[in-house]
């Protein structure tokens, strides 16, 4: 689990112009629940709602009522971040529900990362940064003179995140731990778990870990470990039995990079 580096502590007080509804749904896996984030620049009419969360009513009432809102965003497709989008957009009165996959689109059309969102006195920039799930994105939020980097599953703010293959990609997520390290001293908002102060240093801080477990990993495999569950008993001794499926998974990843590395090695040397 990742710890919270004095780089990117916790935050005590979120911008004036963001607002914080957690979803019902705490978990070994979603920790306190869902973050639903809504965003409003000061006298602005319409305001705009990141991840409504799961499919339960009461939460979704609450967003609806400090509408209207001018879109629903979604950072990916996981059921605890986009089911409840559908109802939301009905009980608004059908508002856009824009996400990266069609599938999660309602009355408008898919994200596309090379372009930003405007209106209402925000500027949404559309971060491509696919690994946890190959729709993940981020957002890069401007409201005047500030900037917050809404980072949905790719960072949370406590402990690390899940890539599950095969819809999750390592070798996607790393690259994409690499363009938000860029961020270095903007807010983090992330889809579960606190805030932090700065977004670049706990990119870093993934990167570093990720880096250490994959070295753990390779010498697991060298050792004769093959499977996920192999591995796992080798690199996650005393891992809580609850959430024993999530490290399988992302074991599975890293070997399927570690694998994936060194077939592309292997070409690059036949080629020489």
């Amino acid at each position: 689990m990742g710890g919270a580096d004095p780089a990117s502590a916790e935050v005590d007080r979120l911008p004036g112009w963001v607002s914080l509804l957690r979803a019902p749904n705490p978990g070994p896996m979603t920790l306190d629940g869902t973050n639903t984030w809504i965003l409003r620049a000061p006298g602005a009419e319409y305001a705009t709602v990141i991840d409504p969360g799961p499919l339960d009513e009461a939460h979704l009432r609450r967003i609806a009522e400090l509408g209207p809102y001018q879109f629903i965003l979604i950072t990916h497709g996981h059921h605890d971040h986009v089911e409840g989008a559908e109802r939301l957009s009905e009980l608004l009165g059908g508002t856009a529900v824009l996400a990266v996959d069609p599938a999660h689109c309602r009355n408008g059309e898919p994200l596309d990362p090379r372009e930003s969102l405007g209106g209402n006195g925000l500027e949404i920039h559309v971060l491509d940064t696919p690994g946890h799930t190959g729709d993940s994105v981020c957002f890069l939020v401007e409201c005047g003179n500030e900037r917050v980097v809404f980072t949905g599953d790719t960072i949370l703010g406590c402990g690390t995140t899940v890539v599950a293959a095969p819809d999750g990609s390592l070798s996607d997520y790393l690259t994409s731990l690499e363009l938000l390290r860029s961020y270095e001293e903007v807010l983090m908002l992330p889809g579960h778990g606190p805030a932090r102060t700065d977004t670049g240093a706990l990119a870093q801080e993934y990167l570093d870990h990720r880096r250490e477990r994959l070295a753990q990993v390779a010498a697991a495999m060298a050792a004769g470990a093959e499977t996920p569950e192999a591995v796992v008993d080798v690199v996650y001794p005393d891992i809580d039995p609850r959430v024993r499926f999530a490290a399988e998974w992302s074991a599975a990843a890293q070997i399927d990079h570690l694998r994936r590395e060194s077939a592309a090695r292997a070409d690059g040397l036949d080629r020489l």
